[in-house]
């Protein structure tokens, strides 16, 4: 019986697998079967990745997705993909009267101006397959609005939007978008981030399931989406978050 699940011999590329959740999608995508081509700004890092991930085949791909050479660069080296999940993302809180230019053009251009232009880059390239899956890993942010996520919100409700776009855009080449919608997630973030562990331990609890995500469990839905199982979906935001914006 054929599995509609299975990304086997798919050829994926997942951007920001240095780490986190990028990284458990690409260890995730080669337990599955599928060919997965990774990017990231830190070489080690994705050395690190490759380790971990299951059979041969795979290519690290050492790149800035918000330099538009390295995009460029980037392209010329992928094959023709039946898969794209745009994950390479960052987050600076500050309140607003506190936002500064330069802060502000980081987290825009790494969040929403870089997935928007290797979309570009690679449909110019004509490098994404008749029927394939593009992911892009947004956030609850774009909706769940909190304090000092001004910015970094309006980034992924930026990138959200856009998603809906590109969706009408490539339904008639069967192509699907779709994005992601993580609550938080135990990551590097949670570890290095402004809050103490008893201060992350008791946000945790407000989460109607009782706990952040892992890293994995991001991955799984990404798979979900990029395998032929959500065929007949696409302009959707799948939110992952533990139930936290429900309340």
């Amino acid at each position: 019986m054929n599995n509609p699940f299975s990304i086997a011999s798919k050829r994926i590329l997942i951007t920001g697998a240095s780490s986190g959740i990028g990284r458990s999608m690409a260890i995730a995508c080669s337990k599955m079967g599928a060919e997965v081509y990774f990017t990231g700004r830190n070489a080690a890092a994705l050395t690190q990745t490759l380790e971990m991930m299951n059979g041969e085949g795979h290519k690290m791909l050492v790149s800035d997705i918000t330099s538009l050479q390295d995009v460029e660069k980037l392209v010329s080296e992928l094959p023709i993909l039946d898969g794209i999940v745009s994950n390479a993302g960052i987050n600076r809180r500050m309140i607003t009267q506190y936002i500064k230019e330069m802060d502000m053009d980081m987290i825009l251009n790494t969040n929403l101006k870089a997935p928007i232009m290797l979309a570009k880059a690679l449909l110019k390239a004509k490098k994404i397959n008749f029927g394939a899956s593009i992911v892009f890993v947004s956030s609850i942010a774009a909706f769940h609005s909190s304090i000092g996520d001004g910015v970094y919100s309006a980034s992924k409700g930026g990138l959200s939007s856009f998603s809906k776009v590109l969706a009408l855009e490539l339904a008639s080449k069967k192509i699907r978008v779709n994005t992601i919608q993580p609550g938080m997630v135990h990551t590097g973030l949670t570890e290095v981030g402004p809050l103490s562990d008893e201060d992350y331990k008791k946000d945790e609890q407000r989460y109607p399931l009782g706990r952040y995500g892992n890293p994995e469990e991001i991955a799984y839905s990404a798979i979900y989406l990029l395998s032929d199982a959500s065929v007949w979906i696409t302009g959707t935001d799948l939110v992952i978050d533990g139930g936290i914006s429900l309340i």
